[in-house]
């Protein structure tokens, strides 16, 4: 795989999702947190708090943290193509939200080869990473968004086994998106899928059975990258077109090995 280039990227995208009616006269607000795997063994982060804010001034009297979470610290690498895990809920009176805030503890690591190493987060991230939101809440509507990091791109490592996590996020809803799935074959060729549009990437890694899916994808028509590991061909695939709330199915996408 290419080196992973430095790169801080906090991309906002999220939009409301009637998911069900609730008794109550809030809203219901469902956050996940899911992964864009990295070429690791592990990567364990520190959440120590998932914060709401609420309107769209920054005075810290606006920000809920979410009602049912506990701090823990989790493997990005168990929540891969299309496997997430539920941080928490919060019921919220009917209104603008417009941030998101993580804080993150000390206790993070990456595993890479069988041996474990620490992961230095940047002191202005310790204190609040924000990601952008801004929709407007409805009375009874059940809303879920994702918390969706990139490990590839969130991990630099700065010397001898030495690691830096600054974080590549981003935020999506399921009613404002589509999503991109196949299976690679052989399996053990392994590419970083990207699905591409202008200068806007998403990606994820195939699983070791081949599968892969792009969770997250806005409405539009994608050129959709292979970049598999050493002795086999990059393959592109374009004009793949993405419709909101499907799933767009490549099946069987067949990479070609190099000849030496």
């Amino acid at each position: 795989m290419k080196k992973i280039q430095i790169l801080i990227l906090l991309f906002g995208f999220v939009t409301l999702f009637s998911c069900s009616k609730n008794e109550s006269n809030n809203a219901t607000l469902k956050v996940f947190l899911t992964d864009a795997p990295g070429d690791y063994e592990k990567v364990m982060i520190d959440v120590q708090s998932v914060e709401v804010h609420v309107g769209n001034d920054q005075s810290e009297s606006g920000w809920r943290t979410l009602e049912t979470f506990s701090p823990k610290v989790f493997n990005l690498l168990d929540f891969t193509n299309g496997l997430d895990t539920l941080l928490g809920t919060l019921e919220l009176p009917s209104g603008e939200i417009s941030q998101i805030r993580l804080t993150l503890g000390s206790d993070n690591s990456v595993t890479q080869n069988g041996e474990t190493y620490p992961l230095t987060v940047p002191s202005g991230y310790t204190s609040g990473i924000k990601l952008n939101l801004h929709t407007m809440l409805l009375d009874g509507i059940t809303y879920k968004v994702w918390i969706d990091f990139d490990a590839a791109r969130s991990i630099v490592e700065t010397g001898s086994n030495q690691f830096k996590l600054k974080p590549v996020i981003r935020t999506f809803a399921s009613a404002t998106s589509g999503a991109i799935k196949g299976i690679i074959s052989p399996s053990i060729a392994k590419p970083y899928v990207m699905a591409i549009v202008n200068t806007d990437t998403i990606g994820t890694i195939a699983g070791d059975d081949g599968n892969f899916l792009i969770k997250g994808v806005p409405d539009g028509t994608y050129k959709v990258v292979f970049d598999p590991i050493d002795g086999y061909a990059e393959k592109n695939i374009e004009n793949v077109a993405v419709t909101l709330g499907e799933v767009k199915d490549l099946g069987t996408v067949n990479i070609d090995g190099i000849a030496k």
